[in-house]
This record gives C-alpha cells, sequence and structure tokens, in this order.
C-alpha cells in the first residue's frame, strides 16, 4: 500500500472536496468556499489528479459522483472535523477528567486543606487523585517536565525563573506555647525571643526563616534547640517542654485545644503570612490545572480567616 507523503498534501484543497462531494457543482461549491467558479475548476483539477479519479463525471441528470467519489463523502467529513477540532479549543469538563495531579506541601497543607479540596474533587472531578509531596531543590524543573503540578509556598519565597504564583490565603505568624509555660501570663517583646529555647521548622533541613532575619535585624539572637520539617511536631513538642515555636495561626488555633497550648501574638516587626500556589510558565495554559487553582483558592478561603475576620478574633 503506498504510503502518502502529508508534507506533499495541500489541506486547502480539503475544504473544495468537502463541498463538491456535497454539492455534485462547480458552482454551487465554488459559493459555499467563497471561490470563483474558476478557482473551484484549478481545484478539482489538482484533486483530480492527487486522487487520481475525476470524482465528478456527467450523468443524464448532472454531474454524479464517482464510486470514489462516494466512499469519500464520510471520510472527508470526519478528516474536516478532526482538523477543526485541532484549532478548536475543546470544552473543559472537570468531571470527564482522569488524572493524578502532584502539590509540594507541608503538613499544614495537608491537614488544612485536603479535605476540603477532596470533598470538591468527589464532588465535581471524582476522576481526579491528589498526591502531597514533599519539598525539593528540583521543584521547577519537575514542574516544567510535568514531574510536579504545582507546590505551596509563601510570598517571601524565592521563584526561581518562569515561575508564576498566586495568593490563596492570608494569615499571620503567631508565637506558641503550652498553657502552663513559665512565661505564658507575660506580654513578650521581641527581645524575649532570646529568653527562651525554640522549635524551628526547616522545609529543607537547613533551620533558617524569615524569622531569623526579623530577629537578626533587632539584635536578638535565639537557640533553636529542636529543627523539624514538621510543624505538627513542632506544636507537639512545645506541649510538653518549656520550648516555644512561631508559626500559622490558622494552624495553631486549629490544634491548641488538643495539644493545651497558648496562642499569643508575635512580637515581630512583620507577621503577615500570605500563602501562594507556585507553577510553571510552562503548564499555565492547562486547563485542568487552572480550574484546580481555582478549587484551591475557594478551599482555602473557608479555611483561613481573612484580614478582617482575624482581626474580630484576637
Amino acid at each position: 500500500m503506498r504510503e502518502t507523503n502529508l508534507n506533499a498534501l495541500d489541506l486547502n484543497l480539503l475544504p473544495p472536496l468537502e463541498a463538491l462531494l456535497a454539492r455534485r457543482s462547480v458552482t454551487h461549491a465554488a459559493t459555499d468556499v467563497g471561490l470563483s467558479q474558476p478557482a473551484m475548476s484549478r481545484a478539482l483539477a489538482r484533486l483530480r489528479a492527487v486522487l487520481g479519479d475525476p470524482l465528478l463525471v456527467r450523468g443524464s441528470g448532472g454531474l454524479v459522483l464517482t464510486p470514489l467519489a462516494q466512499s469519500l463523502i464520510p471520510r472527508v467529513a470526519q478528516a474536516t472535523a478532526d482538523i477543526r477540532g485541532v484549532f478548536t479549543p475543546a470544552v473543559f469538563d472537570p468531571a470527564r477528567q482522569r488524572r493524578t495531579l502532584r502539590i509540594a506541601a507541608t503538613d499544614v497543607q495537608t491537614i488544612l486543606l485536603a479535605p476540603p479540596i477532596m470533598q470538591r474533587l468527589a464532588r465535581e472531578a471524582p476522576g481526579i487523585d491528589l498526591v502531597m509531596e514533599r519539598y525539593t531543590r528540583d521543584m521547577q524543573p519537575r514542574m516544567e517536565r510535568g514531574a510536579l503540578d504545582c507546590a505551596f509556598a509563601v510570598t517571601t519565597s524565592e521563584l526561581p525563573a518562569g515561575a508564576m504564583s498566586e495568593a490563596v490565603a492570608e494569615d499571620r505568624l503567631v508565637l506558641v506555647m503550652r498553657k502552663d509555660h513559665p512565661r505564658a501570663a507575660k506580654k513578650w517583646t521581641i527581645n524575649d525571643y532570646g529568653k527562651v529555647d525554640h522549635v524551628g521548622i526547616a522545609i529543607f533541613g537547613d533551620g533558617q526563616s524569615e524569622l531569623d532575619a526579623q530577629l537578626a535585624a533587632a539584635g536578638v539572637g535565639r537557640r533553636v534547640a529542636l529543627v523539624t520539617p514538621h510543624f505538627t511536631a513542632a506544636l507537639a513538642a512545645v506541649a510538653s517542654t518549656d520550648m516555644v515555636t512561631t508559626l500559622s495561626e490558622t494552624f495553631a488555633r486549629r490544634f491548641a485545644p488538643a495539644f493545651g497550648l497558648t496562642v499569643k501574638t508575635a512580637p515581630l516587626p512583620v507577621t503577615d503570612l500570605t500563602m501562594t500556589l507556585v507553577w510553571s510558565h510552562v503548564r499555565n495554559a492547562d486547563p485542568l490545572l487552572t480550574w484546580f487553582r481555582s478549587v484551591v483558592r475557594d478551599c482555602a478561603e473557608t479555611v483561613y480567616a481573612r484580614p478582617a475576620e482575624r482581626r474580630r478574633t484576637r
């Protein structure tokens, strides 16, 4: 069977061919596709040469289709529809999607956001599976090649070239300690940070944070007696020791009753904590990821207190 060289084909001949097969008239076919009658006659001549068949022949009642032309009618209609489909954006329906989405997240987002997100997926996109992954140094190339779809971060996180981000929730840093901590009833100043041991949370294991930069600017040093990548572990540790920790207010208040904790205003120059969702520009137009980001934003708004609401609960 002879294989057709696609590079040698002129796809501009497809609309005239479809019109000729439907109309069985050069004049009417020309009108349908917006060509002059001479131009349509030339197109017919080229089609006859390419296909090796006259396609239209004279019969008793005018032009009639040859057997080959008759067989081409459904094939040409399907080919035309397929080509139009390539250049026509498909209607996105989350319910029809079958895919696994991977997000780099800490236990904060996994605990606070995974439940409402999964409830939403169960209702609107039951074929979507979600995998919360640990943070790695190579997240940007992983996102570019599709091995990772997005990552949670904060606005102070440095973004690599090509990364895009969107704020999804407002939070703030708070000071957390056990209820019967020796300093639980004290009004804290930033200098008090240097008088107690701390639990630090380090996603990448380096033990440094924006908090250390603020303390250094104020001339305050602190001892970080425990470093963990898990925020829940930090709460558990301060619940049974005289150590303190500084982390998300929303997360701390969720577990304060269970761990017997006191949540205090952090005596820091900057306590705003804006959570963002980060992804690669390479996959910015992916309709599923666009829809999923809106789901994360909607769920975050139900979990995290917005600034005005937070002021009322202080």
